[in-house]
């Protein structure tokens, strides 16, 4: 389709601004364009999720016609109080917010200098750290978007501690849990042939690696903390996923299947 170079180089800049794609001219010739940083389009980060999220949007956005028979997974928290945490975090501005842990039948409020979020099974959460002293010495806690009762952005900033790294903080987890007192480490499993393909098209884990594989079944290792929600995910997966690797693992799920047995015993 034939349009304006104008038109075109302001697609670009457009493109470049919404989603960091950079488009150039590879100057071999007027019409010569390829993307420049394609390798940063496939990593699992702000990007490419923005590009993905873009692409099912405008695909449902289009789909008005048949929207009866599209069905849709709902997000139950971020629609609130995403946009001003995110606003708060690019201020380094301190949030005051209500709330309700699922632990406690009761709401606190407190003030919390935001660091980062994170998207987990349908749920947004966010690093944070208390202003005061007694938690803030703790170091930062995570709390879920959607117990969160209400939330206020203050006047008062703060300092982002100096080489603080969302990634480097959840370095070998498996989702929101980031216990450091649980080292990262290896993890073998082994896999039924069926529930192997699934696993192999979505990874539990970016260091999944598949060792071995035939007929029965699959042999996968990770490196990761292997902490309480990798634990449910590993009984999510019921009897085709076996832990051989580490041993007191392999006995935690054990005890739990048992625990299980027990209550319908």
């Amino acid at each position: 389709m034939e349009i304006p170079k104008r038109t075109f180089d302001n697609w670009r800049y457009v493109i470049w601004d919404m989603f960091g794609i950079n488009i150039v001219n590879e100057n071999r010739g007027e019409y010569r364009y390829y993307i420049e940083n394609e390798e940063d389009i496939c990593r699992n980060g702000l990007r490419s999720w923005l590009y993905n999220t873009f692409c099912v949007s405008n695909a449902l956005a289009n789909s008005q016609s048949i929207k009866d028979r599209i069905i849709l997974e709902y997000v139950p928290s971020g629609q609130d109080y995403l946009q001003p945490i995110i606003e708060a975090m690019k201020e380094n501005r301190v949030i005051n917010m209500t709330y309700h842990s699922y632990w406690k039948d009761e709401e606190n409020n407190f003030d919390v200098q935001p660091y980062c979020v994170k998207l987990f099974r349908q749920r947004w959460y966010m690093v944070a750290r208390s202003t005061y002293s007694y938690y803030h010495e703790k170091g930062p806690r995570i709390y879920a978007l959607d117990r969160i009762q209400g939330l206020q952005r203050k006047e008062e900033t703060f300092k982002m501690p100096k080489g603080w790294d969302a990634e480097a903080y959840f370095e070998g987890c498996f989702g929101i849990i980031s216990d450091s007192s649980i080292e990262v480490q290896r993890v073998k499993l082994k896999v039924s042939a069926g529930q192997a393909n699934y696993i192999r098209d979505l990874k539990l884990h970016g260091s999944q690696k598949e060792r071995e594989r035939n007929e029965e079944y699959s042999i996968f290792t990770y490196r990761l903390r292997p902490t309480y929600d990798f634990q449910q995910e590993l009984l999510w997966n019921g009897e085709d996923v076996e832990v051989l690797e580490p041993e007191w693992l392999r006995k935690e799920i054990a005890c739990k299947i048992k625990r299980m047995w027990n209550k319908y015993m």
